[in-house]
């Protein structure tokens, strides 16, 4: 009687251990997600402000170079798109991910096709108006590639503890899934060809 005693003790106290060594890691993906949840609104954010600035930056293009209908039109446009693809960060996909990125990649061309109509108005260049939204709309580019880096580095550490081991024994029946990645855009490598 006295050995089932302590044989039962022995167990409760394993099964103890283990429970709240499983606690432990349940808490600390639990932890991990919510910081690349809060990571992806950073990002988000700064996409935010980089929409928000758009509109003012066209408005003053055009009251210098009223013949580029076209180009504030694809600005516009993207930027309408751009603000339509949102991603739930509970339930992210690569899918979804490539599907932002593609939205925000037209955003980027179309400011690039936008820029490029400013070299033909050098007035325009000048003016202090256009000059500080330009500058705001470069430190919101870096902002983007910092907080990018920052989800990047957040989503690797939450994707490496869930396919550890003991995590990977529970993590899918908990419903942690892996989280994708920005990655580079198509031809990103090739430095832009530059003609004068």
């Amino acid at each position: 009687m006295k050995t089932k005693t302590i044989t039962l003790l022995v167990i409760a106290a394993l099964v103890l251990i283990l429970f709240s060594r499983g606690c432990g890691e349940y808490n600390k993906i639990v932890t991990l997600r919510e910081q690349v949840n809060r990571d992806w609104a950073n990002v988000e954010n700064q996409y935010q402000r980089r929409a928000d600035l758009i509109p003012n930056l066209v408005e003053t293009v055009k009251g210098y170079a009223e013949f580029e209908q076209e180009t504030y039109t694809q600005v516009t446009e993207a930027r309408s798109k751009a603000t339509q693809v949102t991603i739930d960060p509970t339930n992210m996909t690569a899918e979804d991910m490539q599907r932002f990125q593609a939205a925000q990649g037209e955003v980027t061309s179309a400011l690039s096709r936008l820029l490029a109509v400013v070299e033909n108005y050098p007035d325009l260049k000048a003016n202090q108006n256009f000059l500080e939204l330009q500058a705001q709309l470069e430190g919101t580019e870096n902002r983007i590639a910092v907080e990018r880096r920052n989800f990047n580095a957040t989503a690797t550490t939450y994707n490496t503890a869930i396919k550890k081991f003991p995590i990977v024994l529970f993590a899918k029946m908990f419903g942690f899934s892996e989280r994708p990645y920005f990655e580079a855009e198509a031809g990103s490598d090739q430095a832009p060809e530059v003609k004068f």
